[in-house]
C-alpha cells in the first residue's frame, strides 16, 4: 500500500474501481443499510477482490453511497471485478449501480481519525468518470482503456464515447465497457446532454464567426443576421435536432387502387418499409402498432403526430396496384419544422417491386444522415423473395396476423396464406419465419396441441437455415423456446440476436421484458417494457405490461398512473378499465372505482361473462351477497372467464355466495354440480398449473382436505417461483388459500407473510395476497380470529422484496 512519511508523499499507479448506488440519497435509512450490506457481500465474493486482498494488493475506501477499490495488481483487475459485480447484479435487480474505472497516481493519507486512507488524481478521475454514467454503466477513462485495448479479448467490448468537458473545464475521454452479460450499452444521459450543449455551442460559434465576418463587410447585414438568428433561437433548434433528427414514424399508406381489396398491399408495403428501417441502428423507428391509429386521419397534422409519437420525421405514402404494376409515392417530412425533406415516385412491376422496401429504407436513412454499416445495408436490401405471387400471399397473411384484434380463426387463415407463399417459394425465409410465429402463437394462446408445436419448430428452424441473419427467424426460434419449451435462457439468446439485427423492434423487446419478469428480474423487466414503450408509444399491449409489472411489484401510485395512460390510449379496453379499479382496491381498500368502471361498460358488452364476474366479485368483497346473486341471475351465461384456467361454472359462484353466508349444506350441492367441469379441465391439460390450482380451490371449499392440498401443491410443483416468478407466486397464493380453508393455519400464515413481500403475488384474475385482499375478502374468514392474522391486518403492507424466494 502507498505510504506517507512526514511531508514527503509517495505516489503509486493504482487501478481504481469507483462504485456508486444510484438513487441512494432518496432511500430510507433501513433501505440504505440493506443495499450497502448487499453490495459489500457481492464485492467480497468476486474472484478479483479475494485474490487481490489475499495478495495484499487491494485498498478499500468507503464513500457513503458506494466504495472505491484500488488494485495494485494488473490493469485488468479492476475491469474484471466490475464485470463480476455486474453479472452478480442480475440476481439483485433492486441494487442499481454505476461504476467508473481509471488508472492513475494514488497516495496513502491519514484521515481526520488518523486512519489510513487513500487519495490522488487516480481516485478523483475514476469518480468523475463514474459520475457520468447511469445505472448499469461501466465507464472507463481513456487511460484505463488504453491498457486493455492491447488485448484481443477486450477489443470487442470497449466502445469509445468521445471527449467531454465536465466541471471546472476538465475534459474527459470516456469509454463504455459492456458485454452480452454485463454493462449498459446505452449512451449515458449526461453525455447526451453534454453532446447537445457542445453541439449547440459549436453551431453558435460558427454563427458568431460568420456574423463577425459579415459585420466587417456590411454592418447592417451583420446586425440583421444577429437579430434573426440569436443565441436563444439557435439553442432551441439545436436541442430539437439532437433529439429528433434521426427518428421517424412511417404512417399507414393510402390505398389508391380501384379494387379496395388491395388495401392489404398498401399496408404490406408500409410494413415492409417500416421493418427495413427498424433494422438500422442509427435510426429510432416507431413500431407499427403506434402508427396504425393514424390511418383514418384524413387531415393529418404532422406536427402534432410527430409530437405525440416523439419523432422528428414522418414518412407518408400511397400505393396503387393495377394488374401487374405497382405505383408507390412517398414523401419524407420534417414534422418539427413542417417542411419536405425528400420525395420520390416508383412505378414498377410487382416482380421489380420486391426489393423496393430496401431501396426506400436506404434512401430514407441517407436523407436523415444515418450511416448504414455494410451488414445493415446488406440486410435491408435483401429481397424477401423472387416470386411475386408468393410475395402477395405473404402480404395478405402478414396483415391478418399482425392485426391487434386477430382471433383464432384469423390466425388459421393467415397460417394457410403463409403456407401458400412458401409452397410457391420454398426459400422464402421471411414467410417461413412468420408462419412459425403464427403457429407458435396458436399453440401458446389457443390450442396447445403437438401439431402446432411441431410445425412452429420446423418452420422456425428452416427460416434460420435459409437466412441466418434474419431477425424474424431468430424471433420465431425464440418464441418456440419461450412459448413451447419454457426455456427462457435459450429464448433470450435468440431474442437478443433479433434485437441486434432489428434494433427498433418493440415486439422483440417486449418478449425480452416478459422473460425477465418470469425470471424475477422485476426492475430490469420494467425498464425493458418502458424502453419498448418508447418505440411503440401508442401500443396498449405494451402499456398493459407496464401496468401489470408495476402491479406485480405493488408500486400502487406507478400502477395507477400506468392504468390511466392505458385507459387514455385505449378508452374501450375492458382490461384497462378493470385493472385500474383493482389497483385502487389493492392500494386503498376501496371498491368505488372498480364498481364505477364496471358499470360504465355498455349493456351487452360482456365477453365470456368477464364484466359479470367483476360485478360479482365487487359485491362479494362488499359482503353484498344478495347483490352478488342478482348479478348472476341477470346473466344468461352458465360459464364465466373468471380464472385464467378457463370457464368457471355459474353453480360454483352461486355456491361461493352460500358458503360465505354460512349455508355450507346447500353450497356443497352447487359445488358438486360444478366439480366435473373442474376435474375434466385438469384431465384435458394435466400439465396446467392453473387448472390444478383451481381444482384445489374447489376441493378446499368442499372440505376435501387431502385432495385440496394435493392439487394445490401440484400446481406449485408444475410452476415454481424459481422457474416462473410471475405466475409461480400466484400458484402459492392459491396454496395459501387452500391451507386457510382446510384448517392448516400453521402452513397458511407463514406463507401469507412471505407472499405479502413477494412480487408477482398480485393478479386481478386470480387470487392475490395484499393486505386489503386479506382484510376484505370472505375467503380468508377462517383465519380472522387468529391473533397472528389480526396483526398482519393491523400493520402496513410490507415492502415488496424482489427475488424473495420460498
Amino acid at each position: 500500500m502507498p505510504s506517507e512519511s512526514g511531508s514527503d508523499v509517495t505516489f503509486e499507479i493504482g487501478h481504481v474501481l469507483f462504485i456508486d448506488i444510484v438513487g441512494y440519497s432518496k432511500l430510507l435509512i433501513d433501505d440504505q443499510r440493506e443495499l450497502q450490506q448487499q453490495l459489500n457481500q457481492i464485492v467480497r465474493n468476486t474472484e478479483q477482490f479475494r485474490a487481490a486482498e489475499t495478495a495484499g494488493k487491494l485498498v478499500r475506501l468507503p464513500t457513503g453511497d458506494g466504495m472505491a477499490l484500488v488494485f495494485f495488481t494488473s490493469p485488468e483487475a479492476a475491469v474484471q471485478c466490475a464485470l463480476q459485480i455486474s453479472e452478480a447484479l442480475q440476481r439483485h435487480p433492486q441494487l442499481r449501480l454505476r461504476m467508473g474505472i481509471n488508472t492513475g497516481p494514488v497516495s496513502g493519507v491519514a484521515d481526520v481519525n488518523d486512519r489510513s486512507n487513500i487519495a490522488g488524481a487516480g481516485i478523483n478521475m475514476a469518480q468523475r468518470v463514474m459520475d457520468i454514467g447511469d445505472a448499469g454503466h461501466i465507464l472507463l477513462s481513456k487511460r484505463a482503456a488504453e491498457d486493455l485495448i492491447q488485448y484481443r479479448q477486450w477489443q470487442a467490448h470497449l466502445h469509445e464515447l468521445g471527449e467531454f468537458e465536465v466541471k471546472h473545464g476538465i475534459k474527459i475521454s470516456v469509454v463504455n465497457l459492456y458485454t452480452d452479460k454485463a454493462g449498459n450499452p446505452q449512451l449515458p444521459e449526461k453525455l447526451k446532454q453534454l453532446s447537445r450543449k457542445q453541439a449547440t455551442a459549436r453551431r453558435l460559434k460558427r454563427i458568431l464567426i460568420a456574423a463577425l465576418l459579415l459585420f466587417a463587410v456590411a454592418l447592417p447585414l451583420g446586425a440583421l443576421i444577429l437579430l434573426r438568428y440569436g443565441p436563444a433561437k439557435m439553442l432551441r433548434i439545436g436541442a430539437a435536432e439532437a433529439i429528433l433528427e434521426r427518428s421517424i414514424a412511417v404512417l399507414p399508406f393510402a390505398n389508391m387502387s380501384e379494387a379496395k381489396e388491395n388495401a392489404f398491399f398498401a399496408d404490406g408495403i408500409q410494413d415492409d418499409i417500416l421493418t427495413s428501417l427498424a433494422k438500422i441502428d442509427g435510426l429510432r423507428v416507431i413500431s407499427r402498432t403506434s402508427v396504425m391509429g393514424y390511418r383514418s386521419d384524413a387531415a393529418r397534422n404532422l406536427r402534432e403526430i410527430g409530437k405525440a409519437l416523439g419523432v422528428g420525421n414522418v414518412l407518408e405514402g400511397s400505393v396503387r396496384r393495377e394488374g401487374n404494376r405497382v405505383v408507390v409515392n412517398v414523401q419524407l417530412i420534417d414534422a418539427v419544422r413542417d417542411r419536405h425533406i425528400w420525395a420520390n415516385r416508383y412505378d414498377r412491376t410487382i416482380a421489380d417491386s420486391l426489393g423496393l422496401q430496401g431501396e426506400l429504407a436506404t434512401e430514407i436513412a441517407k436523407a436523415l444522415s444515418a450511416t448504414l454499416s455494410p451488414d445493415e445495408k446488406a440486410r435491408v436490401e435483401t429481397k424477401p423473395t423472387e416470386n411475386p405471387e408468393a410475395y402477395v400471399f405473404y402480404l395478405r397473411a402478414n396483415q391478418i396476423e399482425r392485426n391487434p384484434d386477430t382471433l383464432l380463426e384469423d390466425y388459421k387463415t393467415a397460417e394457410q396464406l403463409y403456407m401458400q407463399a412458401v409452397a410457391l417459394d420454398p426459400n422464402f425465409a421471411l414467410a417461413h419465419a412468420r408462419l412459425a410465429s403464427t403457429c407458435g402463437g396458436i399453440f401458446h394462446f389457443y390450442e396447445p396441441l403437438d401439431s402446432w408445436k411441431t410445425k412452429a419448430r420446423a418452420e422456425a428452424e428452416l427460416a434460420l437455415r435459409l437466412q441466418p441473419n434474419l431477425a424474424e427467424a431468430h424471433l420465431a426460434v425464440g418464441q418456440c423456446a419461450y412459448w413451447i419449451d419454457e426455456d427462457y435462457e435459450r429464448a433470450l439468446q435468440d431474442f437478443n440476436r433479433a434485437a441486434q439485427l432489428s434494433p427498433n423492434d418493440a415486439e422483440v423487446r417486449g418478449l425480452i421484458a416478459a422473460i425477465k419478469r418470469r425470471q424475477g428480474h422485476w426492475q430490469e423487466s420494467l425498464d425493458a417494457f418502458e424502453a419498448a414503450q418508447k418505440l411503440d408509444p401508442q401500443n396498449p399491449n405494451v402499456a398493459r405490461n407496464v401496468l401489470f409489472t408495476n402491479t406485480a411489484m405493488r408500486r400502487w401510485p406507478d400502477a395507477s398512473r400506468a392504468a390511466e395512460r392505458m385507459r387514455a390510449m385505449a378508452p374501450a379496453s375492458l382490461v384497462a378499465k378493470v385493472q385500474s379499479g383493482y389497483v385502487d382496491f389493492w392500494w386503498k381498500g376501496n371498491t368505488a372505482l372498480l364498481k364505477k368502471v364496471a358499470n360504465e361498460v355498455p349493456a351487452g358488452t360482456d365477453p365470456d361473462g368477464a364484466i359479470t364476474s367483476v360485478k360479482w366479485d365487487v359485491a362479494m368483497i362488499e359482503r353484498d351477497y344478495s347483490g352478488a346473486k342478482r348479478v348472476l341471475d341477470s346473466s344468461p351465461l352458465t360459464e364465466f372467464s373468471y380464472t385464467n384456467a378457463g370457464a368457471t361454472r355459474k353453480s360454483f359462484l352461486e355456491g361461493c355466495i352460500l358458503l360465505a353466508q354460512g349455508d355450507s349444506q346447500n353450497a356443497q350441492k352447487l359445488f358438486e354440480a360444478a366439480r366435473p367441469a373442474f376435474e375434466n379441465a385438469v384431465k384435458e391439460a394435466p400439465a396446467s398449473a392453473d387448472r390444478h390450482a383451481n381444482l384445489g380451490w374447489l376441493y378446499a371449499f368442499m372440505n376435501r382436505k387431502e385432495d385440496a392440498i394435493r392439487e394445490g401443491r401440484r400446481a406449485v410443483e408444475l410452476k415454481p417461483e424459481s422457474k416462473d416468478a410471475f405466475d409461480g407466486a400466484i400458484m402459492n397464493c392459491y396454496l395459501a388459500l387452500i391451507y386457510a380453508r382446510v384448517g392448516e393455519k400453521e402452513l397458511a400464515l407463514p406463507l401469507i407473510e412471505r407472499l405479502l413481500k413477494t412480487p408477482g403475488a398480485v393478479d386481478s384474475v386470480d387470487y392475490s395476497i395484499t393486505v386489503n385482499d386479506l382484510k376484505y375478502r370472505w375467503e380468508w374468514d377462517p383465519l380472522r380470529s387468529d391473533p397472528r392474522f389480526q396483526k398482519i391486518l393491523a400493520g402496513p403492507e410490507p415492502k415488496t422484496i424482489p427475488n424473495n424466494t420460498p
